[in-house]
């Protein structure tokens, strides 16, 4: 995730939020923990933040106590660097968790993907899963991703043509019924469809193969069990669902 996408959801929020913003992402993102009034503007020109070359960041962050204060000098110049308080203004902000930077960074993402996808549908579903993100309902999340990439998938799919669809799904599961609408791809098996969609050219095989695999997580996560799944786990998920099926 680029600085620019983390900044997007804050378009519109006051300058003194964006430079906290700014110093949380290359802190949490990039390890850096302080920077010069000059490093901040660097980073906000190059997030394309408007007329960050002639704002007075001096005085926003001598002025935004009690989220940050300074922790020594670059030789003359001050270091700036984010209070526990700014983290955390940040952090509600912008609704992130606050304990795994993998979720973080999941939540962050997803977040980007809404912004740019139109399909009402769809975007109830990755609403839902950053909503599980944000507490920590790991499982839960992994389900309503998929759900939204499945109606995508389900979408693309019959945006190859009913007769080609119909022809792809017979292929694999010979009795299935004649596809006439798209939400005659309910009925289909989900791993049918993901064969379906390979014959059709949505992917290729290893993208199918990997969305295989991210089917199996659904369905360990969906139904009743013991399995636990972990954050690193939920962000590999992740990963390649946006990826391969919003990519």
């Amino acid at each position: 995730m680029t600085l620019v996408e983390f900044l997007h959801p804050l378009r519109d929020a006051g300058m003194r939020t964006l430079c906290l913003a700014t110093m949380y992402y290359s802190q949490r993102y990039q390890s850096i923990e302080s920077m010069t009034v000059e490093g901040l503007r660097a980073n906000l020109k190059r997030a394309r933040v408007p007329r960050a070359d002639k704002l007075n960041l001096a005085d926003t962050l001598s002025k935004s106590a009690p989220f940050v204060d300074t922790i020594g000098k670059e030789g003359n110049r001050f270091l700036w660097a984010l209070t526990d308080a700014g983290k955390e203004e940040i952090r509600k902000t912008l609704n992130l968790p606050a304990k795994d930077i993998e979720i973080e960074n999941d939540v962050s993402s997803i977040e980007g993907l809404i912004a740019k996808i139109s399909g009402d549908d769809v975007k109830d579903y990755l609403s839902e899963s950053v909503k599980c993100l944000q507490v920590n309902a790991l499982r839960a999340s992994v389900v309503f991703l998929w759900s939204g990439a499945v109606k995508k998938i389900r979408d693309d799919a019959f945006a190859c043509g009913a007769l080609n669809v119909t022809t792809a799904v017979q292929k694999h599961e010979p009795k299935a019924k004649p596809i006439t609408k798209a939400d005659d791809l309910v009925l289909v098996k989900e791993a049918t469809l993901l064969l379906a969609s390979q014959d059709l050219g949505l992917f290729d095989k290893n993208q199918r193969s990997v969305l295989e695999s991210c089917l199996d997580l659904r369905n360990r996560c969906g139904h009743p069990g013991k399995y636990k799944v972990g954050p690193k786990r939920v962000s590999g998920f992740i990963e390649d669902v946006i990826g391969i099926v919003f990519g």
